[in-house]
């Protein structure tokens, strides 16, 4: 490889690194932002099914989420 080729290998390999942490920070906050529409969802008074047949998801899967939260 040239020292061209290896330098634009390096500034694609950080700006593609950059990307991915920030689309990982993001994923983060809006499964906290889930997350916290399903707890007051249930404050509200839904039950889990309630919210399941909102999202699509199954009741059971609702709960694993609140449970991980």
């Amino acid at each position: 490889m040239t020292d061209k080729a290896q330098i634009a290998a390096r500034k694609a390999i950080r700006r593609a690194h950059s990307d991915f942490e920030r689309a990982q920070d993001k994923l983060e906050q809006l499964r906290q932002a889930r997350v916290e529409s399903f707890e007051q969802a249930r404050a509200a008074g839904l039950s889990m099914r309630d919210i399941a047949e909102e999202t699509g998801l199954h009741f059971t899967r609702v709960a694993q989420i609140l449970r991980k939260s």
